[in-house]
């Protein structure tokens, strides 16, 4: 009978070995240790996330000539609008350095955009953070930007051989300057406490009094520049709910993020291009 019990509990006794082991390495080892396995596991990863773009290459393969019509139609609009925004942006480039040349202003840190392809997301209550399939070999710098069409992704925390780590702009150990679009009174950004699978959002302290936000009236939240990590001018959010803080002094703001932020599939990473 006690071999019987000592079998059963066998499992459980090796868990608590491991775990005692585990506690009582050095910081050093453990930190090696990580490292080491996520180097072995990213190979892995970054096979499956080419295998599913093989699969949706040949999923997009299998329609038909009209539709392929029509999707090449809508994608020679959009080229159509982007060359046009394309101009827009060299006009506007050029008016803004010709003011810093006329006031003397130091120019903002160039950086150079690196798409990249979403290995796996980790929405949990921890984490908030995507593995992207660039890393080292394509000399991705810790701290960089990361950005998509709807504005900020997050920034890098941890760049490996292949793949680099993201946290998003979700998670509570995110911090950005920002400013409400049409007023340059900075504020300060953090991401919110999210529940898995449930929309992203983050908190904006310091909002001035008289800024009022509501769901059918939302103020656009975007990066001030300040701190040199973000470019200006990125959304952030949404402004959607400003309720008056403890201190009366200013207000604590509930700011509504993309929805695209837990299907996003592709990122861009503004990697600078001098570092100090």
């Amino acid at each position: 009978m006690s071999s019987q019990r000592f079998d059963q509990a066998r499992p459980f006794v090796t868990l608590g070995v491991v775990v005692a082991v585990w506690l009582v390495l050095p910081t050093i080892v453990k930190s090696f240790v990580r490292v080491s396995f996520f180097e072995l596991e990213a190979p892995v990863e970054v096979a499956a996330s080419y295998a599913r773009d093989l699969q949706e290459y040949w999923s997009l393969r299998l329609h038909s000539n009209s539709e392929l019509i029509e999707a090449g139609r809508d994608l020679a609009r959009l080229n159509a609008a982007y060359e046009l925004r394309i101009q827009e942006n060299a006009a506007l480039r050029g008016e803004v350095e010709r003011l810093e040349s006329l006031m003397r202003l130091p120019t903002f840190i160039d950086f150079r955009s690196e798409p990249a392809r979403v290995v796996r997301r980790d929405f949990s209550g921890w984490w908030q953070r995507l593995i992207i399939r660039k890393g080292r070999n394509f000399q991705i710098a810790v701290g960089s930007p990361v950005v998509f069409t709807g504005g900020v992704v997050g920034r890098i925390v941890e760049v490996h051989a292949y793949t680099s780590v993201v946290e998003l702009i979700s998670s509570p150990n995110v911090r950005l300057a920002a400013v409400i679009e049409g007023d340059d009174r900075p504020i300060s950004y953090q991401g919110g406490d999210n529940r898995s699978f449930a929309p992203p959002q983050g908190v904006a302290n310091f909002v001035p009094l008289e800024i009022v936000a509501t769901p059918n009236l939302p103020r656009r939240l975007v990066t001030s520049g300040f701190g040199g990590v973000f470019p200006p001018g990125f959304t952030i959010g949404y402004l959607v709910n400003t309720p008056r803080s403890d201190d009366g002094l200013f207000k604590v703001g509930e700011v509504e993020l993309d929805p695209r932020l837990s299907s996003i599939t592709e990122v861009t990473v503004l990697v600078p291009l001098n570092p100090e």
